[in-house]
């Protein structure tokens, strides 16, 4: 063998076989591992529980879609948005802030598509996102509004402005917070600076109408379009500086939702520490604090620029870049001149743009009145502004609608080819009452003899409208009343003032008014008169329509009943107010009307609302004359139970202070009320029922209504229990008015007379009026009275009827237990005080006519009689009579098991009266 042979022999090669596996090798490396799962539940939640809309995108998707170069995609992302969030409100407030970034970032949007979606998604978070929530992000929403109203593109300006609306409706004190700001891009939508060479020496750059046809609309179209959002913005301007200043008294006062609700204060239970009275300074709904120091903002101080037009010369400025504008759109919109005849006529479109650009010039005018009297900016305004407007604006006044045939759609006109648009009198008129409100605000006293030309042509048109019979809706009544009353300010002789009033009073008797239009009528009545009361307190020359009109209001009021309890308030307002400065043209007419007024049953104090009742009752004291009529049917009302025994007490009260027994140290009415008059006032008010009423009860028998004891002749009226404690609590007061008449014997003997007159002999008396009786009889009764037996007999035949229905209550009768207290000590009073009472009560209690039903009654009335401390010595002087009242019950029980009533009556005797020295010995002694 070679060693070639040996060397291959060493180092031999496998020969692998096709099909089998490599053998392994002994060094190979075991590379072959196993993998668990690790689960973790609560890592894994993230973010998957997002909602998502229909197409399964969650709000990130959505609002990642909003950067998208595709329009399609930010038009399907704006609507997928909107039916996330209208499905899940809760979002909002998580992604807020990305939201409202998002959404105000496509304002200038190329796509009209994706801006009107996102002008549709702005109204939807505008209803569900409150101002104080957007506040924080508004600084950011106004600037891109501010981007999207002054972009190159006029589709972008023009769905500005609807941006612009729906925040002006949603956030109007965000949005004039940034005026300084908006102001400016509201001149540049419809202007543009002159940059000749001629003005740009000047330092303060003109401005004039600009021009692009490019538009979809004609350019007047457009600037009335942007003058009505300017108008918009103005006002919300002049309605937050109302709020914040506090300026609003006058409004406040017009206002017919103003109402002051007064605090009901309980001196005893303050004293105590147990109720906090919180004191404002202007007593009204809001503290306001009267301090000349304001907090700084916490931004720093805020430069003219940031006020806006809450400074003066921010407001100047921007008048003096506004107002050439208007006047250009109002000499484009007014009346050709080469038309004298038909020169006043105005089509639909132009009488639009004229009417909003004297309501933003109105509105600026409002403006001006904010701020002080130093800046003189009445004098400055008509320095600069009389020229013009007198000669652009009065040139054609008054303007009147033009009708007009106009080319209509098929759909529209249903068929017709050509529609008459017909003459709209509402905004011709309004548009003539707001220049002469312009108009009559740059006038004044002093300058009267100038401007009488136009003066007079504004106080025809006003005349004419007052006088013309027309139906004025309130906005069109509210703007010719402040008119009339401006003309009658710069005016003020009677010769001027009584034509206007004379006109405004003819608007007033028509009929079928509306209420917001008659409540502002008598509210510019009422202010007239108590401007002419304190300019004649010296010299009385007053209008005989104020006169006429003042003395209607009294029968206005009777006749408008429950009709419109609003419209009664204002008028009782001014009667009231009339009433208390001794008118006597009003006093006289409400004399006449006061039995219609006070009318027990339909008149008007018994039908409105318990706080115009009470300014009803209060006119009560300003009467001429209070005749026995009158009275009779002011005690109607008290005791009908139709208006408060609180209110019936304050009526009570001011019919004391009118008698004569009021105690007035100076000399009063003569002849105001009479004191027999008086005297029958009280005791019909004391008795409760009128005589009739008594009358008509003494055929009712038997329960639930009646209450009745064999022993004694006077059966009671069970009445319910609202009108028995309404009644208790009118004898309280007529109990304490009846105590203050000096001459107690005298008055004493006038109610005696009265109960033996009308009460003795009737069989059936209401349980109030006898326990009002008793009351009375208790609080008059002194060492000086006398009373007579048929008195004494009716008092003691009342006492047992009460005892008895008390105690034969039922405990489950809760309406009627709730009397006990009232009448029993009402009883138990007049028992003591009149000795004599208690004996002729225990005198007929003659038990042997009697059924054994009513003996357990009488043994506890005995019983509850003798435990009473006040009567007790009374009782051990009737001692005899209660021994034999006892002898004859124990006769009608003789034979008979002895009950425990009758075992407890024994008992009360032996020991308050048998144990007595004084008395005849123990009750053991009878039997």
């Amino acid at each position: 063998m070679t060693k070639k042979r040996k060397h291959q022999e060493d180092f031999q090669k496998v020969k692998l076989k096709v099909g089998k596996k490599k053998p392994r090798l002994e060094n190979a490396t075991d590379t072959t591992f196993k993998t668990k799962a690790i689960q973790i539940p609560e890592q894994l939640k993230e973010d998957g529980v997002l909602p998502t809309q229909n197409r399964k995108l969650n709000i990130k998707d959505l609002l990642s879609q909003m950067h998208h170069y595709s329009p399609g995609v930010k038009h399907n992302a704006l609507l997928g948005l909107k039916d996330l969030l209208s499905q899940y409100p809760f979002v909002i407030d998580a992604h807020l802030s990305n939201i409202v970034s998002e959404v105000a970032a496509v304002f200038t949007d190329k796509d009209s598509g994706v801006r009107g979606a996102a002008v549709h998604l702005l109204q939807f978070l505008a209803s569900k996102i409150r101002a104080e929530q957007i506040a924080p992000f508004f600084p950011l929403v106004s600037a891109h509004l501010s981007s999207a109203m002054t972009h190159i593109s006029e589709g972008i300006q023009e769905d500005s402005l609807k941006v612009l609306d729906i925040l002006l409706e949603a956030y109007p004190a965000l949005l004039t917070d940034r005026s300084s700001i908006l102001l400016k891009n509201f001149v540049e939508l419809i202007s543009h600076q002159q940059l000749s060479k001629r003005l740009k020496s000047r330092e303060k750059l003109s401005w004039m109408l600009s021009v692009n046809p490019n538009r979809r609309v004609t350019s007047q179209q457009w600037r009335l379009n942007v003058l009505i959002r300017l108008k918009k913005f103005l006002q919300a301007v002049v309605d937050g500086s109302s709020e914040r200043e506090d300026e609003g008294l006058q409004e406040q006062k017009d206002s017919p939702r103003s109402v002051r609700n007064p605090i009901c204060v309980s001196w005893k239970v303050h004293a105590n520490n147990q109720q906090c009275i919180q004191l404002f300074e202007n007593g009204g709904l809001r503290p306001k604090i009267n301090s000349s120091f304001r907090l700084r903002s916490l931004t720093g101080v805020m430069d003219s620029a940031e006020k806006g037009l809450s400074s003066a010369e921010n407001l100047k400025g921007f008048i003096e870049i506004i107002i050439p504008l208007l006047i250009e759109c109002w000499i484009e919109a007014s009346p050709a001149q080469s038309a004298p005849i038909l020169g006043n006529l105005l089509e639909s479109d132009s009488q639009q743009l004229m009417q909003q650009v004297l309501s933003i010039i109105h509105l600026l005018w409002k403006l001006t009145k904010r701020h002080d009297e130093t800046y003189k900016m009445d004098l400055w305004l008509r320095m600069n502004y009389l020229v013009d407007f007198k000669h652009h604006f009065m040139r054609h006044f008054p303007y009147s609608l033009q009708e007009t045939a106009k080319h209509k759609k098929k759909d529209s006109c249903k068929g017709n080819k050509y529609c008459v648009a017909s003459s709209n009198s509402v905004d011709h008129l309004l548009l003539n009452l707001t220049l002469c409100d312009i108009m009559v605000s740059l006038a004044s006293t002093s300058t009267l003899q100038m401007d009488s030309g136009w003066l007079d042509l504004i106080r025809k048109f006003v005349t004419d409208t007052l006088q013309d019979g027309s139906k004025l809706n309130s906005k069109q009544v509210n703007r010719l009343l402040g008119v009339t009353w401006r003309l009658m300010q710069i005016q003020q002789n009677k010769v001027a003032t009584e034509p206007l009033i004379k006109a405004v009073y003819t608007l007033y008797q028509q009929r079928n008014l509306l209420f917001p239009v008659r409540t502002l009528l008598l509210k510019f009545f009422s202010r007239v008169y108590q401007k002419e009361d304190l300019r004649t307190q010296r010299i009385r020359s007053r209008s005989k329509v104020l006169s006429r009109w003042l003395a209607g209001l009294p029968q206005q009021l009777a006749l408008l009943g429950l009709r419109n309890p609003e419209l009664s308030n204002q008028l009782i307002d001014i009667i009231h107010s009339a009433a208390s400065r001794s008118n006597k043209e009003l006093l006289q007419s409400l004399q006449a009307t006061a039995a219609r007024i006070y009318d027990p049953l339909e008149g008007t104090l018994v039908l409105l609302p318990a706080e115009a009742q009470r300014r009803l009752v209060q006119l009560v004291y300003f009467l001429p004359c209070l005749p026995a009529s009158l009275l009779a049917g002011l005690s109607r009302c008290c005791i009908m139970g139709r208006m408060s025994s609180e209110l019936a007490a304050t009526l009570i009260g001011i019919l004391r202070m009118r008698s004569s027994f009021a105690g007035w140290k100076c000399q009063v009415q003569d002849n105001s009320v009479n004191d027999v008059d008086y005297f029958s006032f009280l005791f019909s008010t004391l008795i409760g029922f009128s005589r009739e009423e008594l009358t008509s009860l003494q055929g009712i028998r038997g329960k639930p209504h009646i209450s009745q004891s064999q022993l004694s002749p006077v059966r009671l009226y069970l009445t319910d229990l609202d009108q028995f404690l309404h009644h208790w609590a009118v004898t309280e007061m007529i109990c304490h008015s009846l105590s203050t008449i000096p001459s107690q014997s005298q008055c004493f003997d006038i109610l005696q007379t009265g109960i033996c007159k009308y009460l003795v002999g009737l069989v059936v008396i209401p349980d109030s009026t006898a326990g009002s009786v008793l009351c009375a009889i208790n609080k008059l009764l002194d060492q000086a009275c006398i009373l007579s037996e048929t008195l004494h007999k009716f008092l003691a035949s009342c006492c047992y009827s009460l005892l008895y229905f008390l105690l034969t209550l039922d405990k489950e009768d809760a309406e009627h237990l709730q009397k006990r207290d009232m009448l029993w000590g009402s009883c138990i009073s007049a028992l003591a005080l009149l000795p004599r009472l208690l004996r002729l009560m225990l005198q007929s209690l003659q038990v042997s006519r009697i059924c054994r039903e009513e003996l357990p009654v009488v043994a506890q009335l005995l019983r509850l009689l003798m435990q009473h401390g006040q009567l007790r010595s009374h009782m051990i002087t009737n001692e005899f009579l209660v021994q034999q009242i006892i002898k004859d019950i124990m006769t009608l029980k003789s034979g008979e098991v002895q009950e425990q009533w009758l075992t407890d009556l024994h008992y009360c005797f032996n020991i308050y009266l048998a144990s007595h020295p004084q008395g005849p010995g123990p009750v053991n002694t009878v039997y």
